[in-house]
């Protein structure tokens, strides 16, 4: 891992029916102990439609590179508690180095 790690996380994923036929989220551990760096930012935002600023908090981790992590994983933060659903992932070319996988989160929890 390139990035210096702030803190392990565990990857959740899996999803179930409930009573009413909706499908829910389950907490299966899919892989714990992963070492992230893990920064949550906000940023002032408008739009056309609404012209009045508000602010939006959201999270970047990067985890190692041959990490099995997926867009609609969650992903815990073995720290703090929290938990965050996985929104993309990416990771550059580079033909010296693997880089890590960037991982965009939005806080669930």
């Amino acid at each position: 891992m390139q990035a210096i790690a702030t803190t392990t996380i565990s990857i959740l994923r899996g999803t179930e029916e409930d009573e009413f036929g909706d499908e829910r989220d389950t907490n299966t551990l899919h892989a714990t102990g992963i070492p992230a760096s893990l920064t949550e930012q906000s940023r002032r935002v408008t739009t056309r439609e609404n012209p009045t600023p508000r602010i939006v908090r959201y999270a970047v981790a990067r985890v190692p590179a041959r990490t099995d992590i997926t867009d609609q994983d969650r992903v815990r933060d073995e720290r703090t508690g929290a938990i965050y659903i996985v929104e993309a992932t990416s990771s550059m070319a580079n033909p010296a180095a693997t880089p890590d996988i960037r991982v965009d989160l939005r806080r669930t929890t």
